[in-house]
């Protein structure tokens, strides 16, 4: 049975730290699969172990088929039964960029805000390990290509919004100042409880 994790909001010291690359296998299958129950769980496109409070190197993403009753369906919808595929990117390593793109993107750790204007590369080359250490090369368009450069980020303790030109990003955090120091204080509260818990 997968353990469903929490999810670490804005305001974690963990989302901001450079995480360490992964040398032992022995548990990642297991910590991938607990990874992608929680992604779906939480209606998400992609997860870095960061956002579970894991320094580590290794992101989680899944391609959906898109779905004509989507609006029907709504929030209860199992996001299970969409799944085209999933992927476990361990030592993740763009080796190729090419092009631009610019679109929306939101995140788990900082639930229902949104930009606009997020910069991306448009193909990427990436090269990785999977669960169990083998070598793996993907190449991705679009928005394949947005997910993983955003869950990449997460590995180097960058979130979305910091990709904003200057002036966009000082007006994103001034609208969505009120929720932002919400986060912090949930973030702060939750760190406080883990530590009790010892």
């Amino acid at each position: 049975m997968a353990e469903i994790y929490t999810v670490r909001l804005f305001g974690d010291p963990v989302l901001r730290k450079r995480a360490l690359k992964v040398t032992d296998f022995s548990e990642i299958p297991r910590l991938a699969e607990n990874m992608l129950e929680t992604m779906f769980e939480a209606r998400g496109v992609g997860l870095a172990a960061p956002q579970v409070g894991l320094s580590q190197r290794l992101f989680v993403w899944a391609e959906y088929l898109d779905s004509e009753e989507d609006e029907e369906e709504g929030e209860d919808a199992d996001l299970r039964t969409r799944v085209r595929e999933t992927h476990v990117m361990v030592n993740p390593v763009i080796t190729f960029r090419e092009g631009q793109q610019v679109g929306t993107e939101g995140c788990l750790s900082i639930p229902g805000l949104y930009s606009e204007n997020v910069p991306r590369d448009l193909r990427v080359r990436v090269e990785y390990q999977d669960e169990r250490g083998e070598p793996k090369v993907y190449e991705a368009e679009g928005y394949s290509a947005v997910v993983i450069q955003h869950e990449l980020d997460h590995l180097d303790g960058v979130l979305y919004f910091e990709r904003l030109p200057k002036e966009l990003k000082a007006q994103w955090l001034e609208d969505n100042r009120e929720d932002l120091a919400r986060f912090q204080k949930q973030a702060k509260a939750f760190l406080k409880e883990l530590k009790a818990k010892g």
